[in-house]
């Protein structure tokens, strides 16, 4: 495809990425949260195990003192507890305490919830090429952003 038309699908599809993160945040916003708020909250909530920070930070792309930050402000609020990793000293394990579950379920699951009915408004093969083309999509923006911070 010609770059023109590239650039007219970027756009588009900038849009709809744009309107699913709008949700986020005005669902985050009603609840006193931001969205990167919601979004550390939703990694622990769904780790019963619990959770390290170096993972959350991988997955959202934030920074440490972001995720932590995060994690310490709701700890504090007796919604969160940490403790020491067996494998890693240094690290840290997140977990739900049983408030934050009380809590943070009332935020979680109801936009769990719609997510999932969202998803489930799409036909299953629809869902499908939705993941299998944003996956090719998103590794692609990965190589192609790397080459262009390390062509700088």
């Amino acid at each position: 495809m010609d770059r023109e038309k590239a650039r007219e699908y970027v756009n588009i599809y900038d849009r709809f990425r744009d309107i699913q993160f709008a949700v986020f945040e005005s669902y985050a916003h009603h609840h006193g949260l931001t969205a990167k708020e919601l979004f550390v909250l939703d990694i622990i909530w769904f780790s019963p195990d619990g959770c390290l920070q170096a993972d959350i930070c991988s997955r959202l792309s934030a920074t440490k003192q972001t995720v932590s930050a995060i994690v310490r402000k709701f700890a504090d609020r007796g919604y969160l507890s940490l403790s020491e990793s067996a494998d890693d000293r240094r690290s840290r394990v997140i977990k739900m305490t049983a408030e934050g579950y009380e809590h943070i379920g009332r935020i979680i699951a109801p936009a769990a919830s719609a997510e999932i009915d969202a998803m489930n408004d799409l036909s299953q093969k629809e869902a499908e090429l939705l993941v299998r083309i944003t996956r090719k999509f998103s590794g692609s923006m990965e190589r192609r952003f790397a080459a262009a911070m390390e062509a700088q």
